[in-house]
Formats: C-alpha cells, structure tokens, sequence
C-alpha cells in the first residue's frame, strides 16, 4: 500500500520538510502540495535529488490544489509551468476523493 504525503511548508523550513518525508518513503508513494509549497516545486524537486542518503524513488505522483494555484500571481504561475511539473491540479472534491482512496493506506500531514 502506499501513503499520500500532504506538505505544507514555507521556503525556510521545506528542506527539513522534505527530510522528514524521505524518514518513511516508500516506492509508489504519493505528494500533495498544500498552500504556497506549490510556488516552491522548482526547490522541492531540487531537494528531492539533492539530500544525501534520502531514498525518495518512484514517486507516483506529485499533486497540488487548484485553489492554491489561483492564490499565486499570473506571472508567477506561467513561470512555474505548473502543468509540466505535477501530475495533476486537484479541485477540493478531488483532493477529499484521494485522501479516501484505497491505493492509500495513510495519508500524512507534514506542516513545519
């Protein structure tokens, strides 16, 4: 079974979020960015193949909400390129439909 990771940090604190993350990775797990982390993937993916000895591999899929995507700026948003970088754009429904899904057996919330 997989877990749904649901992020939420600030640019100051998102290493140590992604850190604490790697602790319980699984192959075939899944990411959600929550809030303003979604302005930060650019980092985040950096991170991601930057931490030493992390073991985040085959990640299934790394998902933001569309209300979060509509808080940034238009220009900050085309700069991001949001659409080539997840998997998918959540609206709210969507978003309580996967943290119900039983390919997840856990979803955990990582919030520093």
């Amino acid at each position: 079974m997989a877990t749904l990771y649901q992020l939420h940090s600030s640019m100051d604190t998102l290493r140590r979020t992604t850190e604490q993350m790697s602790l319980s990775w699984q192959a075939g797990d899944s990411i959600l960015l929550l809030g303003t982390t979604v302005a930060f993937i650019d980092w985040f993916n950096a991170y991601l193949g930057d931490i030493e000895n992390m073991e985040i591999e085959t990640i299934a899929g790394i998902y933001a909400l569309a209300n979060d995507v509509a808080q940034l700026h238009e220009n900050t948003a085309a700069k991001l390129n949001l659409a080539a970088k997840l998997t998918g754009i959540l609206s709210d429904a969507e978003w309580v439909a996967m943290t119900q899904d039983s390919r997840f057996d856990k979803v955990v919330t990582i919030a520093l």
